[in-house]
């Protein structure tokens, strides 16, 4: 059996690939034996006496299926996280898409012209105080908010109102005292 040691590490350089991809034909071994030159071997792989062998497959195809099956929600019970929950999905993370839709939704409301920025300023800072879970508890105290508002509003309004009424009363009995006054005092002359 003659060694085609030197005939493989040629072929392998000139085909650009590793030994273990070339595939030199049995039958033709005396033929190739003969080829000391990367030209020859070159020539020998254009008749087909050295091959190149394809690629082996790697087939993704179960983990593919695995994957689906966990954006199911298959396989990740207790016994297959090695993580913390904290390294899983990180709480800053957590963090950051909560306030981001709750600040959000203050910048909108307020550009809407729907709160006023005073209640903006206070619902900004209480958001970064943690104070909110979620947008639905926010909006909530924004109506809470408004509706505490229009309701001083409304009071402020009707005790103007009412001091007003108790002014002009004031107004008009001092106005009938003194004309009582004055005709008295003509009556007198």
């Amino acid at each position: 059996m003659v060694s085609l040691k030197l005939q493989k590490r040629l072929a392998a350089s000139v085909l650009k690939c590793g030994k273990r991809k070339i595939w030199l034909d049995p039958n033709e071994i005396n033929e190739i034996s003969l080829a000391n030159s990367r030209r020859n071997i070159s020539k020998l792989h254009r008749d087909g006496l050295i091959i190149k062998k394809p690629v082996v497959v790697h087939s993704r195809a179960r983990v593919a299926l695995r994957n689906e099956a966990k954006r199911k929600g298959r396989h990740t019970g207790i016994g297959k996280r090695r993580g913390t929950a904290n390294a899983r999905l990180p709480f800053k993370v957590l963090w950051m898409r909560r306030i981001r839709v709750l600040r959000r939704l203050l910048r909108k409301m307020r550009d809407a012209k729907k709160i006023d920025k005073h209640i903006y300023h206070s619902l900004y800072a209480l958001s970064k105080g943690n104070q909110f879970k979620n947008k639905r508890v926010l909006l909530e105290t924004i109506h809470e908010m408004k509706a505490k508002r229009t309701k001083e509003k409304a009071l402020a309004e009707q005790a103007e109102a009412r001091k007003k009424r108790a002014r002009d009363r004031i107004s008009r009995k001092a106005a009938r005292e003194q004309k009582k006054a004055e005709e008295a005092a003509e009556e007198d002359a």
